[in-house]
């Protein structure tokens, strides 16, 4: 027997609900997952451009990026919840790498104290006496008796640019509790750790530049 065989008109209306229908269904769903919003925040505080008045000092020094490994080293807000489990906060992301915004909040302290005043960042790679290298080995907030507290974490190897020999070592740690959990209060109490650290670390590479300056002479 031959098998029955639909009008051509029937097929071509049944083909054109058929698409119709499958426009509506992808019409209501998405193929996609939808973009999470994120709330993206500064690092917040830094310090006024005040002059210490201090004397300046005759040599130059470069800030570099610290190194990270790839858990703090993109524009994540990284927090310990519990244990060793780290994790990052919904919906909000930094402007920048942590290591980038660090960098950066040195070098604002270090240029509104003005004692160094032929300061350069490794971006522009400009000739420099001494360097200042690092590791950032942490830059997150962790839960202490449910309550959020910022650590920074940050090991500093002062080097001579000439001979790339290391003339000081030092690890900074400051810890900030937040006022509350809330995202905002966590990213104000990275902002005072932040600050806290770059007046510490400002204090010490002069102290550390001027030795090695006399050692020089």
């Amino acid at each position: 027997m031959r098998p029955s065989l639909q009008p051509l008109g029937l097929r071509c209306r049944l083909s054109v609900l058929c698409a119709g229908a499958l426009l509506g269904l992808l019409s209501g769903c998405s193929l996609l997952p939808q973009a999470e919003p994120n709330d993206v925040y500064l690092l917040p505080g830094g310090v006024s451009p005040q002059a210490s008045g201090g004397p300046a000092v005759d040599w130059s020094l470069r800030v570099a990026k610290p190194q990270a490994n790839q858990v703090l080293d993109n524009s994540r807000i990284a927090v310990l919840p519990h244990g060793s489990l780290i994790s990052s906060y919904k919906g909000a992301r930094w402007s920048d790498a942590g290591p980038v915004l660090l960098r950066d909040r040195l070098l604002e302290t270090f240029q509104a104290d003005g004692r160094i005043s032929s300061l350069s960042s490794d971006d522009r790679q400009l000739q420099a006496d001494l360097e200042l290298v690092s590791d950032l080995r942490a830059f997150q907030s962790e839960y202490r008796a449910r309550q959020p507290e910022v650590v920074i974490r940050l090991d500093v190897r002062l080097v001579q640019s000439a001979s790339h020999k290391i003339v000081a070592v030092r690890r900074f740690e400051v810890r900030q509790a937040a006022s509350s959990a809330r995202v905002a209060d966590v990213v104000a109490a990275f902002g005072q750790a932040s600050d806290a650290l770059a007046g510490q670390l400002l204090t010490w590479t002069l102290q550390q530049g001027q030795l090695q300056a006399r050692n020089l002479r």
